[in-house]
């Protein structure tokens, strides 16, 4: 009997089946990227970046339609203002936040993802360097120790080089001087012997 597959797999397939049809590029990113690469946090939903392009978001909500997804906010208003169409799966429950990417920082990690599998399916996943500068970014305490995990599991095979180059780009853009010294801090923590 074939093994089923994780409802985060099917959501997953879903999204990817969604962008292809209409020709866009995906990312995951979030805690379920933070589960791929070493975090143990439990989380119960999906975060995407799609980049849109010249496609339209009607297109986008039609073709996740066709895969089985249905939007929990239908107001406008609310996707122009966020840039996130919040969905849910119908079949697994799952809720889904598909953040529209633009140009620049967005193209970067998606230039920088790469495809990993998920519950037998090769799916987009935001390069671990650029994970830990999104949770960087986002600062709050569960992204804190995602950041510990990911870097505790990965830290023989990260770039750091490339994360504090991004890390320095997000300041210079943002006006903050914040963003370094926190990786310094939570990169000390991940990698100090533990006694």
């Amino acid at each position: 009997m074939p093994r089923k597959r994780s409802p985060v797999a099917d959501v997953l397939v879903a999204l990817d089946l969604s962008c292809a049809a209409i020709g866009v590029s995906w990312y995951l990113f979030g805690a379920q990227a933070a589960l791929l690469y070493g975090s143990a946090r439990l989380t119960a939903d999906v975060d995407v970046t799609v980049l849109l392009g010249d496609v339209s978001t009607e297109a986008l909500v039609a073709a996740l339609a066709g895969e089985g997804f249905e939007l929990r906010i239908s107001d406008p208003a609310f996707v122009a203002a966020t840039r996130v169409i919040p969905v849910v799966h119908r079949a697994t429950g799952f809720p889904t936040d598909v953040v529209l990417g633009g140009p620049g920082l967005e193209e970067l990690f998606l230039s920088r993802a790469s495809r990993r599998s998920v519950g037998g399916t090769r799916i987009p996943v935001v390069s671990a360097e650029d994970l830990i500068v999104m949770k960087i970014l986002a600062g709050r305490d569960k992204d804190k120790e995602d950041v510990r995990a990911v870097v505790r599991a990965g830290q023989a095979t990260l770039k750091l080089d490339t994360i504090r180059t991004t890390i320095a780009m997000l300041e210079e853009a943002l006006g903050q001087s914040d963003l370094m010294p926190l990786f310094d801090e939570l990169l000390t923590q991940a990698t100090a012997r533990r006694g």
